[in-house]
C-alpha cells in the first residue's frame, strides 16, 4: 500500500518554502517598514501571507490534484518598498485591496485562459529555463565560499543520480545541514520562537493611492509572477484552467490584505521545486509536495518573525546549492523542450536569453519581456516563415 506522501514530497515542500523565505522574505519586512509598520504589524505582514499562501496552496493542490502553488509577489514587494514611504497604511490597504480586486477579476473574466492559448509551449518553456538558470548558476560561486559544504552536497548529489535514487534532494539536504552544523555555520542562539498576533487595518480609498500603489502592484503581480507561474504549470504539462487559479489568488489579497497580505500570486520558482522527477516519479502523485508547503506557509505563519530567523540560520551557501542542484533537472528538460523545434528556436532563445538577463523595465520584470519579444518573433516572423 503507498501512502498519499513521502519523505520526498515533504522535504520538496520545506525546500521550496524554505527558498521562498530566505529570498524574499528580507523584502516583505522592507516593505512593512517603509508602509510605517512596527514590529507587530510586520509580524501581521508575515502571518498574513503565511495563511494565505497555505490555505490557497493546500485547496487548490487537492481540489485539482495538481501541484499548485500560491505566493506572495516578489516584485511587489520591492515596488511597495520605493512607493509606500509617505503613505498613510489604511490608504495603502485600500491599495492592496484594489490590486486584488483586479486581479480577481481576471479570474472571473477567464481573459487569462484566452492569453496562455496564444503562447507556444516553447516559449512557456524558455521563459521557465530563463528564470530559473540562475540558480543553476549559482552552484560553483557558492562553492568558492564554502569549499567542504557545497563539495558534499554535490558529491551526495551525483551519488544519489548514480543510483537512481528518489531520495536525491532530501539526502542532499540532509547531508548540507549536517555538514552546516558540524562547521557551526548554523547559528540558532538568537532565535526566539514567537506566536503572531494579526493586526487588523481599516482600508480607507484614496485615487492616487489606487494608481501610485495599487496599479502598478496589480502590473508587477500579473506580469512578473502569474505568468511565470502559469509557464511552470504548462512545462511541466499541468494543463488546468488558468483562470480559477487567478482568481482565487486574488481573492486571498481581498481576505488578508488588511492584516498584511498586499498581494498573492502562482509560484513560480518555489513551485517548480515541487514538479521535478525528483519529487516523485508520478506527475499525478506530486501535489502532495505542494501540499505539504502549504502546511509549512500555515506554521510560518503562525510564528511570524520567528520563522524567518529560523530560515535565515542556515548558510547562504547551502541554499544556493540545495536550490541550484534540485532545479537542475528542470532546467535541462525546459531548454531541451523549448529549443527541440528548429521552427520556433529563433524566438525561444530570444525569450530565454531576455528571461535569463534578469534586467527590469518600467517596473516590469524580464520574464515579461522575454515573453513579449518570443510572441513577437514567433507570431511576426517564424509562423510567417513557416
Amino acid at each position: 500500500m503507498r501512502f498519499p506522501f513521502s519523505f520526498s514530497h515533504i522535504t520538496a515542500g520545506f525546500v521550496a518554502v524554505l527558498i521562498g523565505y530566505t529570498s524574499a522574505a528580507a523584502l516583505v519586512f522592507e516593505a512593512a517598514r517603509a508602509g510605517g509598520a512596527g514590529p507587530l504589524e510586520a509580524g501581521s505582514w508575515m502571518w498574513a501571507l503565511g495563511l494565505g499562501m497555505g490555505i490557497s496552496g493546500i485547496g487548490l493542490s487537492i481540489y485539482y490534484k495538481t501541484p499548485v502553488m500560491i505566493a506572495w509577489s516578489t516584485p511587489g514587494a520591492a515596488l511597495l518598498i520605493t512607493s509606500l514611504p509617505g503613505v498613510d497604511p489604511s490608504h495603502a490597504v485600500g491599495a492592496f485591496l484594489f490590486s486584488s480586486a483586479l486581479i480577481t477579476l481576471c479570474g472571473i473574466t477567464g481573459w487569462v485562459d484566452r492569453l496562455m492559448a496564444l503562447i507556444p509551449t516553447s516559449l512557456a518553456t524558455a521563459m521557465l529555463a530563463g528564470v530559473l538558470l540562475r540558480f543553476g548558476l549559482s552552484i560553483f560561486p557558492a562553492f568558492a565560499d564554502s569549499h567542504i559544504l557545497v563539495g558534499a552536497m554535490v558529491a551526495t548529489y551525483l551519488l544519489g543520480k548514480w543510483r537512481a535514487s528518489r531520495y536525491t534532494i532530501p539526502f542532499t539536504f540532509a547531508v548540507g545541514v549536517i555538514v552546516a552544523v558540524l562547521q557551526q555555520d548554523v547559528i540558532l542562539s538568537d532565535l526566539d520562537v514567537q506566536w503572531t498576533i494579526p493586526v487588523f487595518t481599516m482600508p480607507s480609498f484614496d485615487l492616487s493611492t489606487w494608481i501610485g500603489v495599487g496599479l502598478p502592484l496589480f502590473i508587477a503581480t500579473m506580469a512578473s509572477q502569474n505568468l511565470p507561474g502559469l509557464a511552470v504549470l504548462r512545462a511541466h504539462n499541468y494543463h488546468i484552467a488558468a483562470s480559477p487559479l487567478i482568481g482565487w489568488s486574488g481573492v486571498m489579497g481581498l481576505i488578508f490584505a488588511p492584516f498584511g497580505g498586499y498581494a498573492f500570486n502562482l509560484a513560480a520558482i518555489t513551485a517548480a521545486l515541487c514538479m521535478g522527477d525528483d519529487v516523485d516519479k508520478d506527475p499525478a502523485r506530486r501535489y502532495w509536495a505542494t501540499v505539504w508547503a502549504g502546511i509549512f506557509y500555515m506554521l510560518a505563519g503562525v510564528v511570524g518573525v520567528s520563522v524567518a530567523g529560523l530560515f535565515a540560520a542556515f548558510p547562504a551557501p547551502m541554499i544556493a546549492t540545495i536550490a541550484g542542484l534540485a532545479l537542475l533537472g528542470t532546467i535541462a528538460n525546459s531548454l531541451s523542450t523549448s529549443l527541440s523545434e528548429a521552427s520556433t528556436r529563433d524566438s525561444a532563445i530570444l525569450c530565454f536569453v531576455i528571461t535569463a538577463s534578469g534586467a527590469q523595465f518600467l517596473t516590469i520584470g524580464a520574464p515579461f519581456w522575454g515573453l513579449v519579444v518570443g510572441l513577437l518573433a514567433y507570431h511576426g516572423i517564424e509562423k510567417k516563415r513557416a
